[in-house]
């Protein structure tokens, strides 16, 4: 039996007893049926159908081009593969910024479509009103605040965030404007841990990092970030578990020399 077994359903209320209980949360990024199945057998907490897939599936160099039809299809992939995890769904630039009636809409498809869990939105008071407005429909959101790849043309690099005391101090009193509107957690992206920590400490709501240290109540990597399968892609937040790219690319040409050589199929490969 894998490890999660038959494992209660991860639900929302699960993640805030975990924080309130000192659990640390464990979240990974997931976009095809697959793979999907292979983190929620092995126990993830939460997986993020991440709009990080423009650019791991789709070689875009920002997240900005993938479209919700296409969140969608990579969502509703990973519901199929998932029994435990928790499955939240990037909603991607263009269907919430400015308009909150369109970002009802489109988290409503979503959860519609897909048969997700939930929705993360990337800002602060400047999207309060789209968050309030998703809430409304029963739809619960994850924050997400610091560095936003969404808004990379504002910003003009990745860069850590929040590093002087306007943004910090913006920071702070954007994720509590988030948790008094109502999102069930808040993922902090590539900001210094103190204030991290202190950001976390400061909400009820459980809060997930990704380059935010260790002071938070969970931790988020891109699972072919993890896997080594990106390999040009060095920040220093990232600890790789395997070099996957190394592997793929022995066996691929592992096989073009045996099929090249007669060696493959042999006899016992044959019917």
């Amino acid at each position: 039996m894998s490890v999660a077994g038959k494992a209660r359903k991860v639900t929302t209320h699960t993640l805030l007893e975990m924080k309130r209980q000192g659990e640390p949360i464990t979240m990974l990024t997931a976009y095809d049926f697959s793979l999907a199945r292979i983190v929620d057998q092995s126990g993830i907490d939460v997986i993020l159908v991440g709009d990080s897939a423009s650019n791991v599936m789709a070689g875009n160099d920002t997240t900005v081009p993938i479209t919700l039809d296409h969140m969608i299809y990579h969502a509703q992939c990973v519901v199929r593969a998932v029994e435990r995890a928790l499955i939240v769904v990037d909603m991607p630039f263009g269907s919430y910024q400015g308009n909150s009636k369109l970002a009802l809409e489109s988290a409503i498809r979503i959860m519609k479509e897909s048969g997700a869990h939930a929705v993360k939105l990337e800002g602060g008071s400047e999207i309060v009103e789209s968050i309030e407005r998703i809430l409304t429909a029963g739809i619960p959101v994850m924050g997400h605040l610091g560095l936003t790849p969404q808004s990379i043309y504002k910003f003009g690099t990745y860069s850590v965030r929040a590093i002087e005391d306007e943004e910090a101090k913006k920071l702070i009193e954007d994720c509590k404007l988030l948790e008094e509107a109502g999102c069930f957690s808040i993922v902090f992206e590539k900001i210094p841990a103190e204030l991290a920590k202190q950001a976390s400490e400061s909400l009820n709501i459980p809060t997930i990092g990704i380059g935010a240290g260790a002071g938070v109540d969970g931790q988020v990597l891109v699972l072919h970030d993890l896997l080594g399968i990106t390999h040009e892609f060095n920040p220093r937040f990232l600890r790789r578990y395997m070099n996957l790219y190394e592997d793929i690319s022995s066996a691929v040409s592992s096989y073009i020399e045996d099929v090249q050589s007669g060696d493959f199929p042999n006899e016992d490969e044959c019917y």
